[in-house]
Formats: structure tokens, C-alpha cells, sequence
């Protein structure tokens, strides 16, 4: 498809869903982050089971960074690959904490570089966390 042929459908598109919306349940950023971490081989409806006592435990990035490990896995254990995905939020989280001032990333390039975070993920959280579409996903 040519960029204007992209465009053209993109726009078709919200003409037909003009509510469309993310399904994650999340009041941050990082929280964002975290549940499309969890939505992973998983359903929206189960992460938004989860991120409740999730989120209550963890209130701020710090608190993923410092929580036990075996901790994580037990409050994601329902989201399946629950191990990967505790190690990666943890890291995640340090990451940063570490290299950007505790603030989740705005663009692209630094988000591909945290632990979990792929180029779907690293999409959704630029549109649904900050309302940024990369036009050039495609």
C-alpha cells in the first residue's frame, strides 16, 4: 500500500470506530507499560483482573523496581509467562529509573531499548499513553 492509500483507510477507519479504544485499564504511563507487557499471549480481560491488586502494590515505578521478584510472579502469575515477563518489568523499571529520569520514554527508538518492549508494544504505548501515532510503523 502507498502511504496515501494508508491514510485513506486509516481515516475510513475512524469514521467506522469512532470510540475506539484501548481495552487496558491503566492511569500512567508506566502503568500502561506494564499492562501491555502483561497482554501478551494473554486477554485484556485478564490483565484488567490483575493490574488492580497490581497497580495497589506498586504504586510508582520505584516500587516495581524494588519489589521481590517472587512477589511479581505470584500478583502476574494468571497472565501466563509469568516469570519473563516479572523479570522483564523489573527491569524495565530500572531501566528507567536509570536512563530516563524515571519518566517512561516518549518516542520510538528509547522505547525499543526497555526489557519486554517490542515495536507493537512500543506502538500502542505512544498512542494510548501519550497520544503520539507513529505514522511511520508501517
Amino acid at each position: 500500500m502507498t502511504k496515501k492509500e494508508v491514510n485513506e483507510l486509516i481515516n475510513i477507519l475512524r469514521k467506522t470506530y469512532p470510540d475506539a479504544k484501548c481495552s487496558l485499564d491503566f492511569s500512567t504511563p508506566f502503568q500502561m507499560l506494564v499492562a501491555v507487557c502483561l497482554s501478551a499471549q494473554c486477554t485484556d480481560e485478564r490483565v484488567n483482573k490483575v493490574t488492580p491488586k497490581l497497580f495497589e502494590r506498586c504504586k510508582t515505578i520505584e516500587d516495581f523496581s524494588n519489589i521481590d521478584l517472587k512477589e511479581l510472579e505470584d500478583l502476574i502469575h494468571s497472565c501466563g509467562f509469568y516469570k519473563n515477563k516479572a523479570i522483564n518489568i523489573k527491569k524495565c523499571a530500572n531501566q528507567i529509573l536509570n536512563n530516563f529520569e524515571g519518566k517512561v520514554p516518549q518516542n520510538m527508538d528509547d522505547l525499543l531499548t526497555l526489557a519486554g518492549v517490542g515495536r507493537k508494544s512500543a506502538n500502542v504505548i505512544m498512542l494510548e499513553a501519550f497520544g503520539i501515532a507513529d505514522r511511520n510503523c508501517c
